[in-house]
Protein backbone atom coordinates (compact mmCIF):
# COMPACT_ATOMS: atom_id res chain seq x y z
CA UNK A 1 0.00 0.00 0.00
CA UNK A 2 1.84 3.08 -1.18
CA UNK A 3 0.66 6.61 -0.62
CA UNK A 4 2.41 9.94 -0.67
CA UNK A 5 4.34 12.18 1.90
CA UNK A 6 6.67 18.55 8.97
CA UNK A 7 8.09 22.39 11.92
CA UNK A 8 5.32 24.91 11.87
CA UNK A 9 6.58 28.25 10.65
CA UNK A 10 4.14 31.09 10.77
CA UNK A 11 5.07 34.75 10.54
CA UNK A 12 2.86 37.76 11.05
CA UNK A 13 3.22 41.04 9.20
CA UNK A 14 4.96 44.15 10.55
CA UNK A 15 2.97 46.77 12.51
CA UNK A 16 0.86 48.72 9.96
CA UNK A 17 1.56 52.38 9.32
CA UNK A 18 -1.43 54.41 10.54
CA UNK A 19 -2.56 57.36 8.40
CA UNK A 20 -3.82 60.56 9.97
CA UNK A 21 -7.55 60.19 9.26
CA UNK A 22 -9.14 58.42 12.26
CA UNK A 23 -11.91 56.65 10.27
CA UNK A 24 -9.49 55.31 7.65
CA UNK A 25 -7.11 54.26 10.43
CA UNK A 26 -9.80 52.18 12.13
CA UNK A 27 -10.85 50.42 8.90
CA UNK A 28 -7.24 49.76 7.89
CA UNK A 29 -6.32 48.11 11.18
CA UNK A 30 -9.45 45.97 11.16
CA UNK A 31 -8.83 44.90 7.58
CA UNK A 32 -5.24 43.93 8.28
CA UNK A 33 -6.25 41.96 11.37
CA UNK A 34 -8.95 40.14 9.40
CA UNK A 35 -6.55 39.20 6.59
CA UNK A 36 -3.86 38.02 9.01
CA UNK A 37 -6.39 36.00 10.98
CA UNK A 38 -7.72 34.39 7.80
CA UNK A 39 -4.24 33.38 6.59
CA UNK A 40 -3.37 31.82 9.95
CA UNK A 41 -6.72 30.09 10.13
CA UNK A 42 -6.30 28.58 6.66
CA UNK A 43 -2.82 27.31 7.55
CA UNK A 44 -4.16 25.77 10.73
CA UNK A 45 -7.11 24.19 8.97
CA UNK A 46 -4.97 22.57 6.27
CA UNK A 47 -2.69 21.02 8.89
CA UNK A 48 -5.61 19.98 11.09
CA UNK A 49 -7.38 18.38 8.14
CA UNK A 50 -4.38 16.12 7.57
CA UNK A 51 -3.86 15.44 11.26
CA UNK A 52 -7.49 14.47 11.85
CA UNK A 53 -8.42 12.84 8.54
CA UNK A 54 -10.73 9.84 8.54
CA UNK A 55 -8.73 6.61 8.59
CA UNK A 56 -9.55 2.99 7.77
CA UNK A 57 -7.78 -0.08 9.15
CA UNK A 58 -5.82 -2.11 6.59
CA UNK A 59 -3.81 -4.36 8.94
CA UNK A 60 -4.54 -5.73 12.41
CA UNK A 61 -2.51 -8.05 14.62
CA UNK A 62 -3.68 -9.00 18.12
CA UNK A 63 -0.62 -11.22 18.73
CA UNK A 64 -2.69 -14.22 19.78
CA UNK A 65 -0.63 -16.80 17.88
CA UNK A 66 2.99 -17.58 17.03
CA UNK A 67 2.20 -16.95 13.38
CA UNK A 68 0.81 -13.49 14.09
CA UNK A 69 3.76 -12.53 16.28
CA UNK A 70 6.12 -13.70 13.52
CA UNK A 71 4.57 -11.16 11.13
CA UNK A 72 6.58 -8.41 12.85
CA UNK A 73 10.08 -8.51 11.36
CA UNK A 74 13.11 -7.00 13.11
CA UNK A 75 14.53 -4.04 11.19
CA UNK A 76 16.96 -2.57 13.72
CA UNK A 77 18.77 -3.53 16.91
CA UNK A 78 21.91 -5.62 17.25
CA UNK A 79 20.69 -7.75 20.17
CA UNK A 80 16.94 -8.23 20.39
CA UNK A 81 15.36 -11.28 21.98
CA UNK A 82 11.74 -11.91 21.18
CA UNK A 83 9.24 -14.24 22.75
CA UNK A 84 5.56 -14.27 23.49
CA UNK A 85 2.80 -14.72 25.97
CA UNK A 86 -0.68 -15.74 24.87
CA UNK A 87 -1.66 -12.27 23.69
CA UNK A 88 1.50 -10.19 23.20
CA UNK A 89 4.96 -10.06 21.68
CA UNK A 90 7.62 -9.82 24.39
CA UNK A 91 10.87 -8.02 23.52
CA UNK A 92 14.13 -7.89 25.51
CA UNK A 93 16.88 -5.45 24.47
CA UNK A 94 20.39 -6.85 24.76
CA UNK A 95 23.97 -5.65 25.03
CA UNK A 96 25.32 -2.77 22.94
CA UNK A 97 21.80 -2.02 21.69
CA UNK A 98 19.85 1.20 22.15
CA UNK A 99 16.54 -0.04 20.77
CA UNK A 100 14.80 -2.82 18.88
CA UNK A 101 12.35 -2.08 16.05
CA UNK A 102 10.00 -4.47 14.30
CA UNK A 103 8.15 -3.59 11.10
CA UNK A 104 4.66 -4.60 10.05
CA UNK A 105 3.95 -6.03 6.56
CA UNK A 106 2.46 -2.66 5.51
CA UNK A 107 4.52 -0.21 3.46
CA UNK A 108 3.34 3.27 2.58
CA UNK A 109 3.89 7.02 2.85
CA UNK A 110 0.57 8.24 4.28
CA UNK A 111 -0.21 5.92 7.17
CA UNK A 112 -1.13 5.68 10.83
CA UNK A 113 0.20 2.98 13.14
CA UNK A 114 -1.14 2.18 16.60
CA UNK A 115 -0.13 -0.35 19.26
CA UNK A 116 -0.61 -1.15 22.93
CA UNK A 117 2.81 -1.31 24.60
CA UNK A 118 3.94 -1.97 28.16
CA UNK A 119 7.25 -1.38 29.89
CA UNK A 120 7.63 -4.46 32.07
CA UNK A 121 8.91 -4.55 35.65
CA UNK A 122 11.63 -7.00 34.66
CA UNK A 123 13.50 -3.97 33.27
CA UNK A 124 16.37 -3.12 35.68
CA UNK A 125 15.51 -0.17 37.96
CA UNK A 126 18.66 1.63 36.85
CA UNK A 127 17.28 2.12 33.32
CA UNK A 128 13.52 2.15 33.89
CA UNK A 129 13.33 5.95 33.90
CA UNK A 130 15.12 6.35 30.56
CA UNK A 131 13.30 3.44 28.89
CA UNK A 132 10.79 4.21 26.15
CA UNK A 133 8.08 2.66 23.99
CA UNK A 134 7.78 3.79 20.40
CA UNK A 135 6.22 3.79 16.95
CA UNK A 136 7.80 4.57 13.57
CA UNK A 137 6.58 5.67 10.13
CA UNK A 138 8.34 6.22 6.80
CA UNK A 139 11.23 4.22 8.21
CA UNK A 140 14.11 3.11 6.03
CA UNK A 141 17.90 3.40 5.80
CA UNK A 142 18.08 4.73 9.36
CA UNK A 143 15.65 7.62 8.72
CA UNK A 144 12.11 7.81 10.14
CA UNK A 145 9.41 9.67 12.02
CA UNK A 146 9.22 8.37 15.58
CA UNK A 147 6.90 8.75 18.55
CA UNK A 148 8.69 7.93 21.83
CA UNK A 149 6.87 7.56 25.16
CA UNK A 150 8.78 7.36 28.47
CA UNK A 151 6.44 5.64 30.97
CA UNK A 152 8.29 6.62 34.16
CA UNK A 153 8.85 10.22 33.01
CA UNK A 154 5.32 10.58 31.58
CA UNK A 155 6.92 12.28 28.59
CA UNK A 156 6.27 12.00 24.86
CA UNK A 157 8.57 13.07 22.02
CA UNK A 158 7.93 13.46 18.29
CA UNK A 159 11.15 13.15 16.31
CA UNK A 160 12.39 13.07 12.73
CA UNK A 161 15.59 11.07 12.26
CA UNK A 162 17.85 11.54 9.22
CA UNK A 163 21.54 11.12 8.50
CA UNK A 164 21.98 14.63 9.93
CA UNK A 165 20.68 13.45 13.31
CA UNK A 166 17.43 13.86 15.25
CA UNK A 167 15.10 16.83 14.81
CA UNK A 168 12.61 17.26 17.65
CA UNK A 169 9.23 18.42 16.39
CA UNK A 170 7.48 18.44 19.76
CA UNK A 171 7.86 17.31 23.39
CA UNK A 172 5.06 16.90 25.91
CA UNK A 173 5.67 16.41 29.64
CA UNK A 174 3.45 15.19 32.48
CA UNK A 175 1.02 13.56 30.06
CA UNK A 176 -1.84 12.03 32.10
CA UNK A 177 -2.48 9.29 29.52
CA UNK A 178 1.02 7.82 29.92
CA UNK A 179 0.99 4.82 32.24
CA UNK A 180 3.82 3.32 34.33
CA UNK A 181 5.33 -0.14 34.75
CA UNK A 182 3.29 -3.11 33.50
CA UNK A 183 0.46 -0.80 32.41
CA UNK A 184 -0.94 -0.43 28.92
CA UNK A 185 0.10 2.59 26.87
CA UNK A 186 -2.00 3.01 23.74
CA UNK A 187 0.27 4.76 21.22
CA UNK A 188 -0.69 6.08 17.80
CA UNK A 189 1.47 7.86 15.18
CA UNK A 190 0.13 9.48 12.00
CA UNK A 191 2.00 11.00 9.04
CA UNK A 192 -0.05 12.49 6.19
CA UNK A 193 0.81 14.76 3.30
CA UNK A 194 -1.05 18.08 3.37
CA UNK A 195 -2.93 18.28 0.08
CA UNK A 196 -4.21 21.87 0.09
CA UNK A 197 -3.78 25.30 1.63
CA UNK A 198 -0.62 27.24 2.54
CA UNK A 199 1.12 24.09 3.87
CA UNK A 200 0.47 22.02 0.73
CA UNK A 201 3.22 19.49 0.04
CA UNK A 202 4.40 19.37 3.64
CA UNK A 203 3.64 16.51 6.02
CA UNK A 204 1.57 16.69 9.19
CA UNK A 205 2.91 14.34 11.86
CA UNK A 206 0.85 13.68 14.99
CA UNK A 207 1.42 11.49 18.04
CA UNK A 208 -1.54 10.31 20.12
CA UNK A 209 -1.86 8.72 23.56
CA UNK A 210 -5.21 7.02 23.84
CA UNK A 211 -7.55 9.23 21.87
CA UNK A 212 -5.68 12.48 22.56
CA UNK A 213 -3.17 14.20 20.28
CA UNK A 214 -0.24 15.11 22.55
CA UNK A 215 2.60 15.97 20.13
CA UNK A 216 2.50 17.31 16.58
CA UNK A 217 4.54 19.03 13.92
CA UNK A 218 4.71 20.03 10.24
CA UNK A 219 7.66 18.74 8.20
CA UNK A 220 8.69 21.25 5.57
CA UNK A 221 11.15 18.76 4.04
CA UNK A 222 9.36 15.40 3.92
CA UNK A 223 11.50 14.30 0.97
CA UNK A 224 14.33 13.69 3.45
CA UNK A 225 12.61 10.43 4.35
CA UNK A 226 12.57 7.89 1.55
CA UNK A 227 11.38 4.90 3.58
CA UNK A 228 7.90 3.42 3.74
CA UNK A 229 8.04 0.98 6.68
CA UNK A 230 5.66 1.15 9.65
CA UNK A 231 7.13 -0.25 12.86
CA UNK A 232 6.97 -0.63 16.65
CA UNK A 233 10.00 -0.12 18.89
CA UNK A 234 11.27 -0.34 22.48
CA UNK A 235 14.55 0.85 23.97
CA UNK A 236 16.24 3.42 26.17
CA UNK A 237 18.24 6.61 25.70
CA UNK A 238 21.92 5.82 25.03
CA UNK A 239 21.79 2.15 26.07
CA UNK A 240 18.73 -0.07 26.20
CA UNK A 241 20.43 -3.18 27.53
CA UNK A 242 17.94 -4.85 29.88
CA UNK A 243 14.75 -3.16 28.71
CA UNK A 244 11.85 -5.61 28.60
CA UNK A 245 8.53 -4.65 27.03
CA UNK A 246 5.44 -6.15 25.45
CA UNK A 247 3.67 -5.18 22.23
CA UNK A 248 0.04 -5.96 21.46
CA UNK A 249 -2.92 -4.95 19.27
CA UNK A 250 -0.97 -3.48 16.35
CA UNK A 251 -3.12 -1.65 13.79
CA UNK A 252 -2.11 0.16 10.60
CA UNK A 253 -4.57 2.55 8.95
CA UNK A 254 -4.68 4.52 5.70
CA UNK A 255 -6.55 7.80 5.01
CA UNK A 256 -10.00 7.76 3.45
CA UNK A 257 -10.63 9.79 0.27
CA UNK A 258 -7.01 10.93 -0.14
Amino acid sequence: MIFATPEIRRSGGSEPHLPGDPVFRLLSVRKRIAITTLVLALAGLSAAAAAYAAMVGIYRNDMTSITQRAELIKVSGAACTRGGAETALRVAVGKATDACSFRTPVLGRDLEIAATERLLSGTPKAIQRKAYLGLELRAGAGAKYQLLVFPLQRKAQLIKFTAAGPEFFDIAKNVPAIMGLNKANVLRLRALQIRSGPEKGRTAVTGFLGGEAVVEGIDALPGDLGGEASAVSVGAAKNGNGVIASIDDVVVRAPVNF
